[in-house]
């Protein structure tokens, strides 16, 4: 049960949160200090792209699909690791010499307006789905310390997420980011060696699954009909396939390379070695934090059933196996570990802890999202209809978009509440890199060499391909057909020389 000794953990460590913020968002000054941030250090962009990187979908999401997968959850992290490492690589470079503040503009250098604006529309479909994503994580870590409705922990997790944000921008996320990466990390490596010595290493946690799937209405509710498909399910890195798990972590590797909330922290650094060391940074530390609440969530399912489940077995006439526990839903894996297996001392801090992360990286997004809105869709909207300037500054404007976007994501998160939270991850990256990734690369390495009209078809032709692969039973994952089709139309435009 939550205590007043959890409740002042989470609190303290919440309040040590928003005061970094504060403080570093005293600095902010203009539009520009507010998303590019200045002359970050390394360790300050790591912290940034640790705060839109690991939040919900690292932390909580990856426990939630582990419990009902095993250790393919941990696609997730390993993924967005491969990312900010690509990130840093290859991209940081290119990026910082474009003198752009978005990935938009550097398309539109290149292909003009309408490609600018037809893939900020299509970016903002998927960067709002991850924000989306965000709420849903807030709204069950709220739920599970405070028993409130969920439409309340929803409003209350997107009040926290703007309250970061609003007045801090991208500084507030690095600095924020570098107290939570310390936290985080710590956090993620205690949950990880507690599951490990409870259970008794792997062998013990198979042994747990086992035991919890002996009730044949538990195994047919999961859609298991055997010991091998148990072991399969919770032992194999490819239990969803082969082609849908590297999917998602390819989804991961490319979106994040498309993502503007993780470009500006590449634009945020002091310099480009600073900008490639960050990201490097990063992409250490976010496999060892997804191999951690992978493990918290296969040691929950050992333990633990759904409160659907436990309807299921009440129809079938069974009883709560002994031993056994309830939570409300597979996205209550990681704050009920929290609450029932650690010193309320210790669990506090960890679920402050967790709940920064998903509100750094809700405000992470939310930023790159307005950043979007306001420069690409909204200035190209006021350019075409020779409209006169806003009477509202830029800084005000992105500060609005944000509040409209937070609100609009409470209303979503509440109809797709049942959702896997890392499955809406896996779709808004994807969505991003079918996107622009083509257009992006192309204008970064081969100038001058495709017809802007080919370019432009490619980034709808794209995306419509990986929805309607999504919609349907097509094998693997819809990324791949995404990615083929907006590719296939954008090749079609190459020159052979530059014009």
């Amino acid at each position: 049960m939550v205590s007043i000794v959890h409740l002042t953990g989470v609190l303290l460590t919440v309040a040590l949160l928003l005061a970094v913020g504060w403080l570093s968002g005293r600095k902010v000054k203009d539009a520009h200090s507010f998303t590019t941030g200045g002359k970050a250090g390394s360790w300050m962009v790591c912290g940034a792209l640790l705060g839109t990187l690991a939040g919900g979908q690292s932390t909580i999401g990856t426990a939630q699909l582990a419990f009902t997968y095993g250790l393919s959850a941990w696609w997730f992290t390993i993924g967005a690791g491969l990312g900010s490492l690509l990130l840093g690589l290859l991209y940081a470079g290119p990026l910082r010499r474009s003198g752009c503040t978005t990935l938009l503009e550097v398309v539109s250098r290149e292909y003009g307006h309408k490609a600018e604006t037809v893939g900020s529309i299509l970016f903002l479909i998927g960067i709002f789905i991850s924000i989306m994503s965000q709420v849903l994580s807030s709204s069950a870590m709220i739920s599970s310390l405070f028993g409130i409705p969920t439409l309340w922990a929803s409003v209350t997790g997107a009040v926290l997420i703007l309250l970061l944000v609003l007045f801090g921008g991208i500084r507030s996320a690095g600095v924020a980011g570098i107290v939570k990466l310390i936290l985080l990390y710590v956090c993620s490596l205690i949950a990880g060696v507690v599951v490990w010595h409870v259970a008794g290493g792997l062998s013990g946690l198979r042994d747990s699954v086992d035991s919890i799937y002996q009730s044949p209405t538990l195994s047919h509710y999961n859609g298991l009909v055997d010991i091998e498909s148990i072991h399969h399910r919770y032992g194999s890195p490819f239990a969803r396939g082969v082609f849908k798990d590297l999917g998602g972590c390819l989804s991961l590797v490319l979106g994040v390379v498309c993502t503007q909330s993780y470009a500006l922290c590449i634009w945020s650094a002091a310099d480009t070695p600073r900008a490639r060391r960050g990201a490097l940074l990063c992409s250490l530390f976010l496999p060892i934090i997804g191999a951690a609440c992978t493990l918290v969530g296969i040691y929950m399912r050992g333990h633990y059933i759904t409160a659907e489940e436990m309807q299921a077995l009440k129809s079938a006439g069974e009883t709560l196996p002994a031993g056994v526990g309830i939570i409300g839903d597979s996205a209550q894996a990681f704050p009920a570990f929290v609450l029932k297996h650690l010193p309320a001392w210790l669990g506090g801090l960890m679920l402050g802890t967790m709940l920064i992360n998903i509100l750094g990286c809700g405000s992470g997004l939310s930023l790159g999202a307005a950043t979007i809105l306001v420069r690409d869709v909204y200035g190209n909207f006021k350019r075409r209809l020779g409209m006169a300037s806003s009477p509202l500054s830029q800084l005000a404007q992105t500060r609005l978009s944000i509040v409209g976007i937070l609100a609009a994501a409470v209303i979503a998160s509440l109809i797709f509440h049942s959702a896997f939270i890392n499955d809406l991850g896996f779709l808004s990256l994807g969505l991003r890199a079918v996107a622009i990734l083509f257009p992006l690369c192309f204008a970064l390495w081969l100038p001058g060499r495709f017809k802007a009209s080919r370019i432009l078809l490619s980034m709808p032709v794209g995306v419509a391909a990986m929805l309607l692969a999504k919609s349907t039973a097509i094998p693997g994952d819809a990324v791949y057909y995404g990615l083929a089709a907006a590719g296939i139309v954008a090749l079609t435009g190459f020159k052979g020389s530059r014009g």
